[in-house]
């Protein structure tokens, strides 16, 4: 455990600090990486313009921002034309999951696993709207508290199960099973209460509260169908043996090396939305589980991999720029980045305007630069630019002012300040300890610059870097002030404000939860359960607006720029198309348009 206490400021004569500069500081952050950043000849006097491409961020990415809301290109998620059979695609990623169990893993690499080897019973369209998968189409009732699902006749398993409506049954059954300890599709199927098998293709799930986001969270990956059989017997085997009804079969895969799949010659059932038939072009995926972003860039560059999934925020230009390869980096849906979590129940940060003025503090765009080197789209508020009913009204509500920081704790009565310049009452100084774990060199040094910028404020932050492991007990207690790091939840819906914001997503030693600020505000719960209950497209975002308003009043946490997948491949690798849900790549309809080398 190590306790880092930063002083990155300069005392001057009458006790006020002065900062190192945002220039200094991104400087002093890139050399602590070990990352030479080249500016490309930029002086002084284009500062006006780099500063442009940062606050942008991924501008010259795939998607278009109309309004302040980003949409991407329907042809993104359709296959065009018939694809060439044959080859082996080569993709590298930077993380084993460690686990093929999708019900039982919360591991952001499950958005694009789970697509290689599971199916789900609905997908969302183009659009976001919910369209037909396993499912080919359902019911709801006036009350919302029943859905009939009418399934696809001929699917199985790889295992030769047939896919129905038992299995349905029992792999909702699975998601909640408390023995698998399910961080993820547990809670997204929460409302869930029992299934009926109404006869061997039509399923009746039946659940104990409206719960309008259903539909959505089942087109997620981590709610794939697993084969009920392997879940009845060998439940075990699922880690490292799965068995899906997807366009791949896994065959070989030794931990944090590799995993090599095969299509299924049989395969004939994918959403509608790719329109893609019959089985995948390529004979074999091959993953390879590359941590080191430099090797990973330049294995790439060297051709020993067709795609990578990870790539470096520092290289993505230089990728981006080589007339072999496309790079697209995709903004996920949800809940965006956060580099800050307060604790709202403990001190000082029980005070809403002390969390304000932290929050107006934060240099987003320094931070964006830190950790996304010009490829993360600053952000300042409580939902992605691309999940539905987003509004960005509330854009600006948060963003960097110091001035405006500096009048909240003025209000706040901390208008005192001590010989090093940080503020103090009662004879206690403005201070809090950020809990975070030691991960990776980017974010300790974004760390250093929020304390920077608290500094500016006269705001002590203390940094203490822990394990991961060693994070889940206070976490799960409430036992810290703040927590640091790199944080965001991606999910498909704009329900994912319930999973982080609502009193009943606080985490305890008994509840797997997201709430880690431990908000308890009874507007924001009334708010985001009713819009839970309809399924009034209107009504909903009329109260999804309402609640993205209230959090930039209430500021739980710090969000700074959207959540990126950034993925690059060479040019003859063909037909890769995007996920509806996940904004990833999906290998279906991936294909070579000429010989390997």
């Amino acid at each position: 455990m190590r306790k880092i206490v930063m002083r990155p400021a300069i005392a001057g004569r009458s006790g006020a600090a002065r900062s190192p500069g945002r220039w200094g500081r991104l400087l002093g952050a890139a050399l602590a990486l070990g990352v030479l950043v080249a500016l490309g000849g930029c002086s002084r006097s284009d500062s006006a313009q780099l500063d442009a491409k940062r606050r942008i961020g991924a501008i010259r990415a795939d998607g278009v921002f109309e309004g302040g809301r980003l949409r991407y290109a329907e042809t993104d998620f359709h296959a065009q034309g018939q694809g060439r059979p044959g080859g082996v695609l080569r993709v590298a990623v930077s993380s084993d999951t460690h686990t093929f169990d999708i019900h039982a893993s919360s591991s952001g690499n499950m958005q694009w696993l789970g697509r290689i080897l599971y199916d789900c019973l609905v997908a969302q369209d183009e659009k976001g709207d919910i369209s037909p998968w396993l499912a080919t189409s359902w019911d709801i009732s006036p009350d919302g508290l029943t859905y009939t699902f009418h399934l696809r006749q001929g699917v199985t398993f790889s295992d030769g199960t047939p896919f129905d409506a038992e299995a349905v049954r029992v792999n909702l059954d699975h998601m909640r099973d408390p023995r698998i300890k399910s961080p993820l599709a547990a809670f997204y199927i929460a409302p869930y209460d029992h299934g009926e098998v109404v006869s061997a293709y039509v399923f009746r799930a039946h659940l104990r509260q409206p719960y309008a986001p259903f539909l959505d969270v089942l087109a997620q990956s981590w709610l794939g169908m697993i084969s009920p059989k392997q879940i009845r017997e060998t439940p075990k085997s699922i880690i490292d043996k799965p068995i899906g009804t997807g366009p791949f079969v896994l065959k070989e895969y030794l931990r944090d090396q590799y995993a090599k799949f095969e299509r299924r010659a049989d395969y004939d059932w994918s959403p509608p939305v790719l329109r893609h038939q019959g089985p995948a072009y390529i004979d074999r995926l091959e993953l390879y589980f590359v941590p080191e972003a430099l090797i990973r860039y330049s294995a790439l560059l060297a051709g020993q991999y067709d795609v990578t999934l990870d790539v470096p925020p520092q290289n993505a230009e230089a990728v981006r720029a080589n007339p072999d390869f496309e790079l697209h980096s995709r903004i996920r849906k949800g809940n965006p980045t956060r580099v800050l979590t307060f604790n709202t129940q403990r001190p000082p940060f029980d005070d809403p305007r002390i969390r304000l003025a932290l929050a107006k503090a934060v240099d987003r765009e320094g931070i964006a630069w830190i950790q996304g080197f010009g490829e993360f789209r600053v952000k300042s508020d409580y939902l992605a630019a691309n999940t539905r009913h987003y509004d960005p009204r509330w854009r600006d509500a948060l963003q960097y002012d110091p001035a405006a920081a500096n009048r909240l704790l003025d209000e706040a009565g901390w208008t005192a300040r001590d010989a090093e310049g940080f503020r103090v009452k009662d004879g206690k100084r403005l201070h809090a300890e950020v809990l975070q774990s030691g991960g990776s060199g980017a974010s300790t040094s974004a760390a250093v610059a929020l304390q920077s910028d608290a500094r500016k404020i006269g705001f002590e932050l203390t940094l203490r870097l822990l394990p991961q492991q060693q994070l889940t007990s206070p976490r799960m207690t409430g036992d810290y002030q703040v927590l640091g790091g790199s944080g965001y939840w991606h999910t498909n819906t704009p329900d994912g404000l319930t999973m982080l914001y609502h009193s009943q997503a606080i985490p305890s030693e008994k509840v797997i939860a997201q709430n880690a600020s431990r908000l308890q505000d009874p507007a924001l719960d009334d708010l985001l359960t009713r819009a839970r209950g309809t399924t009034d497209p209107d009504k909903q975002k009329a109260l999804y607006s309402q609640a993205q308003q209230r959090l930039t009043e209430l500021v739980p946490s710090v969000p700074t720029y959207e959540s990126h997948a950034i993925s690059a491949w060479r040019k003859k690798v063909k037909g890769i198309l995007f996920d509806t849900s996940h904004n990833v790549p999906v290998f279906v309809n991936a294909w070579f348009d000429e010989g390997q080398p």
